[in-house]
């Protein structure tokens, strides 16, 4: 027994530590096993089973796999004393997994197999039941697999990505009543996976945000053991709490963590959360977007950089005039009975603007004049159709320094010869790139040439594909 305990005990400072020494006998039962939530540098769980007289552990970094198609890593550690199957407490700073650690289950199981390699087991927990395998892979790391169905017979594995539902662009509907009205975030649409402590930021297209926004990822370790895919945006305000997609440009295209990580401090962001499509083993994309919101706002999901703002049932007008005095983008109506439906485009869900906006495929530049004739002067835009890129006018005004020298590294390794405009061409001069970078624009309108009218640019978009950039219907703020 000693020896089984010898790296246990070689690990711990018991003068500091209210760890247990691992002295205490037990009688003869069924063999236990607990699972421990541990809170320490990094959020995960560790399984101790009873056997010979020792707790044989392991670190479950993602918990323990509800269901056979999701397998889980299991690190094996040292073997634990008895005592710490009902141990809770704090292990303090400084010391072998400091951080806190509470009994997250606990219960008997019936072992099949007790290898060196290999253990198969029954368990049966409050909240762990059921026969599972856990065996070696390489060295310390095993693999914990669930063999029998889980408990509960509707329970869907996570996905592990989802295409955000779009909005159309339109007026606002007549019969308000019937419609959910939200702040139009003037954001990056991301949609985030949390499970066992671990977070996942996806943009539109799949990319991976989650590096850049260190702030959002304290979410998943505020939830601990619960899954759940949010939907929402990541927003930066300004000193009026208005959000600024032209403040979040300067987190949107920093390289390095401790860029990240120096911006972060001057500007934060907030993740804005407005839909929940998955919740612990159940998708929520069938029920209607008034029971989604339900669901969501009894989350209580709110913290120093995420929230849930509420919704408006049947105020569109009021809020939309609201907006309109505060100087933000518009609102987004939804209807009450409308289904989630990824990736679509759909009628159910409608973006009223106050400003006309258009994300917009950067062509081109021409050279600048006067005190910009070493930076490029305006860009050469256009947007998408019929799967070809049309000319759209120039953009030459909403830069600042640093937006140009970011615009202008951004373009350099894009040159090509050729222009990739269909039809109607930018003026003579135009220096051409491949149509690979979007850039949002704001302008007054469209004028019947199909040219936009005092466009200024508002920041490039690393969330968008090209192809989606198409020209945005309805007029700014109408009622009609």
């Amino acid at each position: 027994m000693a020896d089984k305990l010898g790296t246990y005990r070689d690990k711990r400072d018991f003068e500091k530590t209210s760890e247990p020494r691992g002295r205490r006998a037990r009688g003869k039962s069924a063999p236990r096993f607990v699972v421990q939530e541990h809170r320490a540098r990094r959020l995960h769980w560790d399984l101790r089973m009873e056997h010979e007289g020792v707790a044989v552990s392991w670190a479950l970094p993602r918990g323990v796999p509800a269901h056979p198609d999701e397998n889980r890593l299991a690190v094996h550690t040292e073997d634990h004393p008895l005592d710490y199957l009902e141990f809770e407490g704090e292990i303090p700073k400084g010391e072998y997994g400091a951080g806190t650690m509470t009994v997250w289950d606990t219960g008997t199981f019936e072992a099949e197999k007790f290898r060196e390699n290999e253990v198969i087991a029954t368990f049966h927990g409050e909240r762990v039941r059921g026969r599972y395998a856990i065996f070696q892979t390489r060295g310390q790391d095993w693999l914990i697999h669930r063999m029998d169905p889980p408990d509960d017979a509707g329970y869907e594995p996570m996905p592990d990505r989802i295409k955000p539902m779009l909005a159309r662009s339109g007026q606002l509907p007549p019969d308000e009543e019937k419609w959910g009205f939200e702040v139009k975030w003037d954001g990056i649409r991301t949609v985030v996976f949390c499970d066992h402590g671990h977070i996942e930021l996806q943009g539109r297209n799949f990319s991976d945000f989650t590096p850049r926004y260190p702030e959002v990822r304290e979410l998943a370790r505020e939830l601990g053991a619960r899954r759940m895919i949010l939907d929402g945006e990541v927003v930066a305000f300004d000193e009026q709490g208005r959000p600024s997609f032209e403040r979040l440009q300067s987190r949107m295209h920093l390289a390095s963590d401790s860029a990240v990580r120096r911006r972060m401090r001057d500007i934060p962001v907030t993740y804005v959360i407005f839909d929940l499509l998955y919740l612990d083993g159940h998708s929520t994309l069938s029920l209607s977007y008034e029971q989604r919101r339900e669901v969501l706002d009894a989350l209580e999901l709110e913290g120093p950089a995420w929230r849930v703002p509420a919704y408006h049932r049947g105020e569109g007008s009021a809020l939309l005039e609201a907006t309109r005095e505060l100087g933000i983008e518009g609102i987004v109506a939804k209807r009450l009975d409308s289904p989630y439906e990824p990736g679509r485009r759909s009628s159910g869900w409608v973006k009223v603007k106050n400003v006309c906006e258009q994300d917009v495929v950067i062509g081109g530049w021409t050279p600048g004049e006067g005190g910009r004739s070493k930076s490029l002067g305006a860009l050469a835009v256009g947007v998408m159709e019929d799967g070809k890129l049309t000319y759209a006018g120039k953009v030459g005004t909403g830069f600042t320094e640093k937006t140009l020298a970011l615009v202008q590294r951004e373009l350099e390794p894009l040159r090509r010869t050729d222009s990739p405009f269909d039809g109607r061409q930018p003026p003579k001069g135009t220096i051409f790139v491949e149509p690979r970078l979007v850039a949002r624009v704001e302008l007054r309108e469209w004028t019947k040439s199909g040219t936009m009218r005092a466009p200024s640019f508002k920041g490039l978009r690393n969330d968008k594909d090209p192809q989606e950039c198409v020209r945005e219907a309805g007029q700014p703020g109408s009622t009609q």
